[in-house]
């Protein structure tokens, strides 16, 4: 993901003349046709931009077919056509048909406790509601409003449309087989209850977590929901181009995460997917389990998919999946690439998750007490990984070393986080996972006012639906890049049961 991210801007989906051009954003917010929310409950899914435009919708599950073409490479060279996605235009005093990215204000949440949408766009004293919600197989989009509504689709998606007073009630699905009539308001209400009766089975935070904090778990929990397929275990990272493969990190961790919140039999789904997916043939995989060609397997695949294993009880320990996993040889980490996914090398993720501890201390600077990227390379820089080996692989020998590289990376962070490390090329934007899974090995440290000062980066780097951006501008916090990341709620679920 990091690769394709430090990448994409660099691809140019044309770059001529003719190409189409992105529609400009309202100030101070994202771009239209960058999804900043996620609708589902592990069947089909769908990401809605800061407009109320369904830019993302994939079936038969989050890492499933995409239904609507939006290439990650069109978005960061700003030549997605204005016609994408599924959207909602009004008509006011028999104008044109407006987009809501030209409305005067737009504002989106979601309803409490769960996966369904609300965005209220402003076009001066005319106000239009969109209410969107996914179950099963079926998108349910709901709007209101005293003006004219228009809602476009692309080809690939089917939708019935049925007016009632000064409301619109849209169903669409893969194909009209699959349709439901149009149900409106009811399906709205069905969605609701369904996603709180799953967050009712959570394990809560303790009783001492502040109300902010009760909010971010139930609200990453959600996210959880609604990336991870019901019926295989998939996990996608994103619901995005480019993002909607199942990565074994990513999807360990969620299932850690899912576990520690009382959701065995999810968390049990995932390792049984993972372990199923042959995690030595490539670095992503689709929904189905099959390897996505491109780029080869990761040298901490073994480890994380070994510690989600222990932590949902479906092996006794990560050592013995890890042999598993393996075919009773030692993990291969070595000169391969990391979680920044560039070049093959002995990084020091990929060397903590090996669980071998005397690889390990090998990363420790004589001089500095400090843990560095790379093997044998002391200017190679400090790298976020050390959290790591506190959770979920502990190195208790290493701990005054990763506190110490901790510290100093959350010092140099920005009010939005930190980035993955100090040799990080990718810019100064600062990055959500790397930002969570510090804050959860500082909390287990017993470093809480630092953990809670990476939590609070976290909430700044929120959208006001409470998404969490694989990362931001270090300046003004907009989301730059895939929105909401499973990853990164995980760790959050994690960090806030660690403090709470």
């Amino acid at each position: 993901m990091v690769a394709i991210a430090a990448s994409a801007a660099l691809l140019l989906s044309g770059g001529k003349e003719a190409d189409p051009r992105t529609p400009a954003g309202l100030p101070g917010m994202p771009p239209p046709f960058l999804g900043v929310a996620v609708l589902g409950e592990g069947e089909l899914t769908a990401a809605v931009d800061a407009y109320g435009n369904v830019v993302d919708l994939r079936a038969p599950g989050p890492a499933g077919r995409a239904l609507i073409e939006n290439p990650a490479d069109r978005q960061a060279a700003g030549t997605v056509p204005a016609d994408t996605g599924i959207q909602v235009r009004v008509r006011l005093d028999g104008g044109p048909a407006l987009p809501m990215w030209r409305a005067d204000e737009v504002r989106q949440r979601y309803l409490p406790g769960t996966n369904v949408l609300r965005t209220v766009a402003r076009f001066g004293p005319e106000r239009v509601r969109i209410t969107q919600g996914a179950s099963g197989r079926i998108l349910v989009i709901v709007v209101n409003s005293s003006a004219a509504i228009e809602v476009r689709a692309n080809d690939e998606v089917d939708c019935e449309r049925q007016e009632l007073g000064q409301s619109v009630f849209v169903t669409c699905g893969v194909n009209r087989t699959h349709l439901s009539p149009v149900c409106g308001d009811k399906c709205v209400r069905l969605r609701a209850a369904s996603d709180r009766h799953w967050l009712q089975d959570s394990r809560p935070v303790g009783s001492g977590a502040p109300p902010w904090a009760r909010e971010m778990y139930k609200r990453s929990l959600l996210v959880l929901h609604a990336l991870t397929d019901r019926r295989t275990g998939a996990v996608a990272a994103g619901a995005r181009d480019g993002w909607a493969y199942v990565w074994p990190r990513d999807a360990a961790a969620v299932a850690i995460a899912l576990a520690a919140a009382g959701h065995q039999a999810e968390a049990e789904s995932i390792v049984q997917f993972l372990l199923g997916a042959g995690i030595e043939q490539a670095a992503r995989f689709n929904g189905d389990g099959s390897p996505v060609p491109g780029r080869g397997p990761q040298g901490d695949a073994i480890g994380w998919v070994a510690a989600a294993a222990k932590a949902t009880g479906v092996v006794g320990s990560a050592r013995q999946a890890a042999r598993i996993l393996s075919g009773g040889q030692p993990i291969p980490w070595r000169d391969r690439p990391d979680y920044w996914e560039q070049g093959p090398g002995d990084y020091l993720g990929n060397a903590l998750a090996s669980l071998d501890g005397p690889k390990v201390r090998l990363y420790v600077g004589k001089s500095s007490r400090l843990l560095v990227r790379r093997l044998g390379d002391p200017e190679s820089g400090l790298d976020s990984a050390a959290a790591w080996g506190v959770r979920p692989f502990p190195h208790p020998e290493l701990y005054p070393a990763i506190r110490r590289t901790l510290n100093e990376l959350v010092a140099a962070g920005g009010r939005f986080g930190i980035t993955p490390g100090e040799g990080w090329d990718g810019g100064e934007d600062p990055w959500s996972a790397p930002t969570a899974w510090s804050a959860w090995s500082l909390a287990a440290l017993g470093e809480r006012r630092q953990a809670l000062r990476l939590l609070q980066a976290l909430r700044r780097s929120a959208t006001s639906a409470g998404m969490l951006p694989e990362r931001v501008d270090a300046e003004t916090g907009v989301p730059r890049s895939t929105t909401p990341l499973a990853w990164s709620h995980a760790f959050t679920i994690l960090a806030l049961r660690q403090l709470w």
